[in-house]
């Protein structure tokens, strides 16, 4: 299978300035844009970063641009300005994006650069001369965003968000003259600014250089990943945990897992086949969620968080007791579930289970605790309570910890101090 194959059989073609297999006929020297709004990437921002991957991978170069300079003016969106991010603050999150991107490609080869080292020494009359004249409002208002936004009652757009397309335009034109870049990549919905690279190019030097994009990925909702979207699922570990990052793969629905192991994963596409045929057989086992959900937070977080990640899940929602868990993966699950602490004195002479649920939130009060437990709905450390006047000695915290479960999903822990 050639690289164009793979690409198309994974989903990660959509737009492309000529043939893709034109583009992708010989080794080039291809560049991603990321602008530093945030300090961290979330995993809409994963899909082109493993493409590049991937692109290195089959022997093109790499150039990753940290948008430090258009990050203080900001791409327009489709509803309302961006707000504006002071200098300080770009540079910020310029350094924690390039810091994640080293860490997500690991070993891999590429060049980072920022683009505020060019665009904040731009002299205003020489640029609007230079490049400006090569993009034509007519064209530049007829662009969908562009469009809407005039369009729209109080949505109209600045000329700071108008001038985007101009600054992406010129980056690439940088990129070509200093280091022979001649392929962008990005999401779709930066089609048409990535689109102005290429146009400039090819009327200032007239030379043909080549774009194309990857689809924008959804959620199981149908909105696309993104913080404007309030569902974004962060790279950076102190924004999602590796465990939540874990859990939130692992949770997905049945419905387009595949595409996900595809875009997300390297993970051969014949053993992509056989996972959905194993999957489809048994789907309760979840072996596809789990799959993805391993292979991804590797990437991201590497293998021995995964594995912390990945023991504590099981101990909170499978099979694993807690005296089995590492040091590590049980203070991830003490991190990440509820918890009560019961003292020595408190269990001596048996302390309330009962009391035990609404101080841990599983119960409203001791009513309702009475009443899950008489309906049969909560069980310690794997054992069905029918007991509501039931009593918690030590011997019932095997190694100081307990877990109590409320149907499939709701946990709690017993902590004996």
């Amino acid at each position: 299978m050639t690289l164009t194959e793979e690409l198309k059989a994974r989903g990660l073609v959509e737009h492309f300035s000529a043939p893709i297999e034109k583009i992708l006929s010989t080794p080039r020297t291809v560049y991603l844009g990321v602008d530093p709004t945030a300090d961290s990437l979330h995993v809409g921002h994963l899909v082109p970063v493993l493409l590049m991957k991937r692109l290195g991978d089959a022997g093109n170069k790499l150039i990753f641009l940290v948008g430090g300079g258009t990050g203080m003016i900001g791409d327009p969106k489709e509803v309302g300005e961006r707000p504006m991010l002071d200098e300080k603050m770009v540079t910020s999150n310029t350094r924690a994006l390039q810091k994640q991107l080293r860490g997500i490609l690991g070993r891999a080869s590429f060049t980072m650069v920022d683009n505020a080292d060019w665009l904040m020494r731009v002299k205003l009359v020489p640029f609007l001369r230079d490049i400006g004249k090569y993009f034509t409002i007519n064209d530049l208002i007829k662009r969908d965003i562009i469009k809407k936004r005039i369009e729209t009652p109080d949505e109209s757009i600045s000329y700071t968000e108008f001038s985007y397309s101009l600054l992406q335009g010129f980056d690439y034109q940088v990129l070509y003259e200093k280091y022979g870049c001649d392929l962008q990549i990005g999401a779709t919905d930066q089609w048409t600014n990535i689109l102005s690279g290429v146009d400039l190019i090819h009327k200032r030097l007239g030379k043909e250089v080549y774009a194309f994009t990857a689809p924008l990925v959804t959620d199981a909702s149908g909105k696309k990943f993104g913080k404007s979207e309030g569902n974004a699922i962060w790279l950076d570990a102190k924004k999602t945990s590796p465990f939540r990052f874990y859990q939130f793969w692992l949770t997905l629905p049945d419905a387009g897992i595949e595409h996900y192991l595809k875009i997300y994963t390297f993970l051969p596409l014949n053993a992509i086949d056989a996972l959905m045929e194993l999957h489809k057989r048994n789907p309760g086992e979840r072996q596809a969620q789990e799959t993805l959900a391993r292979l991804v937070t590797e990437i991201v977080h590497g293998p021995a968080a995964t594995a912390q990640a990945a023991a504590a899940t099981d101990a909170l929602f499978g099979d694993t007791p807690f005296g089995q868990l590492s040091r590590e993966a049980l203070q991830v699950a003490l991190a990440e579930a509820p918890s009560v602490t019961l003292s020595q004195k408190d269990v001596a002479d048996g302390s309330s289970f009962a009391d035990a649920l609404v101080a841990g939130g599983m119960a409203s009060s001791k009513s309702d605790a009475r009443r899950l437990i008489q309906g049969k709905g909560i069980t310690l450390s794997g054992q069905t309570i029918t007991d509501a006047d039931l009593k918690i000695y030590p011997g019932d915290l095997s190694n100081g910890y307990a877990l109590v479960r409320k149907g499939k999903q709701g946990v709690l822990i017993l902590v004996l101090k």
